[in-house]
């Protein structure tokens, strides 16, 4: 075994049996370049990830391609979704030097840790034009050995320009007004594939921020197309072969641009971010459909990656199976004969699309499901039935069970919300339990500092949170807050979001995606886009917005609007790298609208008449909607723990009261649901 034994991540520990020489990232390895006086080879992936798998086998398991490696250079193996600030230096490294990018990562780097030859998979042999990865290595290793000098220039050089880079993008003005909003839904609907839902062609990327913006574009100007547009691409998404029919949640994304084939690899965040789309959708609309999909990736989510009883989600299924890509989800019509016998076989081929060709690989079909069967008890049977013998005969997919923080805390926001608006007790509580985890295993309180991953319970020390991971563990808290009352998740979140504004902001507001004393990587990386998930200026402008509206404070709320100036300058070029800056931004616009609901809990009645306030203002559809409600029987808060939101705001005659606010501008409270409602419209 090599020096990845000892690893906590899944990924490297796939790579501990290699015969190459792997060395985690840290100082060792960079001494140890030193010392010999040899490039760095740094391999960057991640454990659910397919062409990593294919590399790994093709090249790092072989032994003369492993020895060539451990003779000339050191070798570093990176999970970037542990170290997501390693990843994003060294992906713009590779963006810029070969103009695209993705996993797994090859760099190339001087025992400094500067790149100076990038690429992503190469093959063990020449093939289409691109050379084989053992060529690659013979080449690098002469041009170390015969014009260092110009490679180090170029190293040096590619640095500059890439911190450069990341402080003017970073700066560009442009706080998003109505209008840029406007403009932005006008690009999307030009982008948008009105025959098959989404945006642009293949492979296509569910595109979940981007949707939550429309939903909230729709809500406060009233558009119809930007309410058109989600509705037409969830539909299409959870009917396609990205969706997985038989057991819920979704796939990465879809091959192709009809949403047939997915790459099979299943995320969290992908699933707790779709999952508060469709959530917010279902409330929108009342659409069976997405209601649906809440419903079964939530039963998914706490089925297939929740870590135990003590909360914390995993990471990730992995896309393969017995070495096979999609394996454990495709079938073909004997497959079905065998579990259904050949008149359910039959329907069911028809009800899920599942050809004779094949809409997959060897002939399996992926199961869609393009509309609803006319037999539901007969679907609900079948579905089952498969489910089971999938479960009971098929290899399950391997699980990364890192929890990853920031991940975690999109799915305490998504799941506290959908139990409270679905009347699900138990997703709250799950919720509840993961955001105690993340307080008991990734916080340290006395440093107030976030760890970003954990695996069994014990934190990955080596992983500090990047800025991301504070941002939307307080943005999962700050929901659990509105849908609990409970103070503790309040006051959590403000103390990361203090973190935020001292160490991960400069004196001119820049975010940066690492903190001030964080660890000195080749350049300090400062993206304000979204990428796959909120990127983690966005996330902490949305954090900052809603804290900011619970306390009245004027620094959160100028600092988040300092987060948005890139989203104005996206919003009319490229908006779908913006979606969740421009989702807060329509918060900021709209007020954000801010809901104070108290009362006492002194009998049946009043409890009841507290809890339907609660629930009515849970279901305004307002952008970026901020509650803050008496806090639950038993929980007496001291005063100065409270929420500004509810300071001086007594019930009304005793009876549980509502005070909304907009703009800086209270209307007067109510006691009545139906002129709550009404303000809230």
């Amino acid at each position: 075994m090599n020096r990845l034994a000892d690893a906590t991540s899944p990924y490297l520990l796939q790579h501990a049996d290699n015969p190459v020489d792997w060395y985690p990232w840290g100082e060792e390895a960079f001494a140890e370049a030193r010392r010999r006086d040899v490039p760095l080879l740094i391999s960057i992936g991640y454990a659910a990830c397919h062409w990593c798998h294919v590399m790994a086998h093709e090249s790092f398991e072989d032994e003369a391609i492993a020895a060539l490696m451990n003779e000339k250079y050191v070798c570093v193996k990176v999970d970037r979704e542990e170290r997501p600030d390693v990843d994003a230096v060294y992906m713009a490294a590779t963006q810029t030097m070969t103009g695209g990018g993705g996993w797994p990562m090859t760099v190339f780097a001087t025992p400094e840790g500067k790149p100076f030859q990038a690429g992503t998979y190469y093959p063990p042999v020449e093939r289409h034009g691109m050379p084989s990865f053992r060529q690659l290595l013979v080449a690098v290793d002469r041009a170390w050995g015969e014009i260092r000098e110009d490679v180090l220039r170029a190293g040096d050089g590619l640095v500059a320009e890439l911190a450069h880079n990341a402080r003017v993008v970073a700066r560009a003005e442009g706080v998003p007004d109505g209008e840029a909003l406007g403009a932005a839904v006008g690009v999307l609907l030009r982008e948008f594939d009105a025959e098959r839902g989404g945006f642009g062609g293949a492979p296509k990327f569910p595109p979940s921020m981007t949707l939550e913006h429309l939903l909230r574009h729709h809500a406060r100007t009233g558009e119809p197309a930007a309410l058109a547009m989600v509705q037409a691409t969830c539909a299409a998404m959870a009917r396609g072969g990205m969706y997985d029919q038989l057991g819920g949640g979704f796939a990465r994304y879809s091959v192709d641009a009809e949403w047939v084939v997915p790459h099979f690899e299943k995320m969290l965040y992908d699933n707790a971010l779709l999952l508060r789309v469709y959530l917010h959708l279902w409330r929108a609309t009342g659409d069976a459909l997405a209601l649906r999909v809440v419903n079964e990736t939530a039963d998914w989510m706490l089925r297939e990656l929740r870590l135990g009883p003590d909360g914390g989600f995993a990471s990730s299924l992995d896309a393969d199976t017995d070495g096979v890509e999609g394996k454990f989800y495709a079938w073909d019509a004997d497959q079905l004969m065998a579990v259904l016998g050949a008149e359910d076989a039959a329907w069911a081929a028809s009800a899920f699309n599942v050809t004779p060709e094949g809409t997959f690989e060897h002939g399996l079909s992926v199961l869609q499901l393009l509309q609803d069967p006319d037999d539901a008890e007969r679907y609900q049977s079948v579905r089952a039935r498969l489910f089971e013998a999938r479960r009971e005969q098929r290899t399950a997919p391997g699980r990364d069970d890192k929890a990853v923080a920031a991940w975690n805390g999109l799915a305490v926001a998504a799941l506290a919300e959908a139990g409270a608006l679905t009347g699900r007790p138990e997703l709250v509580d799950a919720a509840r339990q993961t955001a105690e985890m993340l307080e008991r295993v990734h916080w340290d309180d006395k440093a107030s500092r976030l760890t970003r991953t954990s695996r069994d319970g014990v934190a990955g020390q080596q992983n500090p949170g990047v800025l991301e991971d504070y941002a939307d563990v307080a943005e999962g808290l700050l929901a659990l807050y509105a849908v609990t009352g409970e103070t503790r998740w309040y006051r959590l979140a403000g103390k990361l979001l203090d973190v935020v504004l001292d160490e991960f902001r400069d004196e001119d507001g820049l975010f940066y995606d690492t903190a001030s004393d964080g660890e000195a990587l080749i350049f300090r990386p400062a993206d304000p886009t979204d990428n796959a998930t909120p990127g983690g200026t966005s996330a902490a402008a949305g954090a900052l917005l809603t804290y900011g509206a619970l306390t009245g404070s004027g620094r959160h709320r100028e600092a988040a609007e300092q987060a948005l100036r890139f989203t104005g300058a996206l919003a009319e070029r490229a908006p779908r790298f913006a979606g969740w800056g421009l989702a807060v931004a329509e918060a900021l616009v709209d007020g954000p609208r801010e809901v104070a609901v108290v009362g006492e809990a002194a009998d049946a009645e009043k409890a009841a008449g507290l809890r339907a306030m609660h629930q009515a203002a849970l279901a305004a559809t307002a952008p970026g909607l901020v509650i803050a409600v008496t806090p639950p029987a038993g929980e007496v808060p001291d005063a100065a723990e409270a929420p500004e939101l509810l300071r001086g705001r007594p019930a009304i005659a005793g009876e549980p009261t509502a005070y909304v606010c907009r703009g800086f501008v209270c209307q007067a409270p109510t006691t009545e649901l139906s002129e709550l409602r009404s303000q809230l419209a």
